[in-house]
């Protein structure tokens, strides 16, 4: 694989992906990585709402199943979507079966939408709440040192709130800016720290 440093089973990763071999992928790959592009924040965004009450494990495991459910994670696409559509995602098996998140999906693409014509980018819209440092990179000596929110997560979390977005809450933003690198909580020794 190009340009990714593949990391060693004898190196320390951080303890919560486990040997789970998806999950130690998406750690080794993805997590904490700066994502500056749309497409992938809106995939996040989906998925991490979905996440909402649930082990991060189980939507990784049916995240194909929500390439197929949404499109691809083409925000026009879901911004499109109908409530005949929901109905249908109600039936499918590759994603959680929770109408109320599915509503909230295609809701939030809407007003995923506004906020990219608004700021020009919704990198943009999130990236205007960060002052100083950034990316932010913590120090974690061990996972207890890893706060659960921020208050960059608060601001935007209280904003997209107002704005209408639904299970998006502070817990769910954080862990949405540590997927996409906005934030660096891998821990100190892990060999994955600091590849923004």
């Amino acid at each position: 694989m190009t340009g990714i440093k593949m990391v060693s089973e004898k190196l320390s990763r951080c303890p919560w992906c486990g040997d789970d071999p998806l999950y130690v992928k998406y750690h080794d790959e993805e997590w904490g990585r700066l994502v500056t592009d749309d497409h992938i924040l809106f995939e996040f965004l989906t998925l991490e709402s979905a996440q909402a009450g649930l082990a991060w494990i189980t939507i990784l495991r049916k995240r194909e199943g929500y390439r197929e459910a949404f499109h691809n994670f083409d925000v026009e696409k879901v911004a499109a979507m109908t409530e005949e559509d929901v109905e249908r995602l109600m039936k499918f098996d590759g994603i959680v079966k929770n109408r109320r998140k599915i509503q909230s999906a295609i809701s939030n693409a809407r007003l995923f939408i506004e906020i990219q014509k608004e700021f020009g980018s919704f990198f943009n819209y999130l990236r205007s709440v960060f002052h100083g440092d950034f990316p932010v990179v913590n120090h974690p000596a061990t996972m207890a040192d890893i706060p659960v929110t921020s208050p960059e997560s608060d601001a935007i979390a209280k904003d997209m709130k107002k704005r209408g977005f639904k299970f998006f809450g502070s817990t769910i933003c954080y862990a949405h800016l540590q997927a996409t690198g906005f934030v660096d909580d891998h821990l100190n020794d892990c060999p994955c720290k600091g590849q923004l």
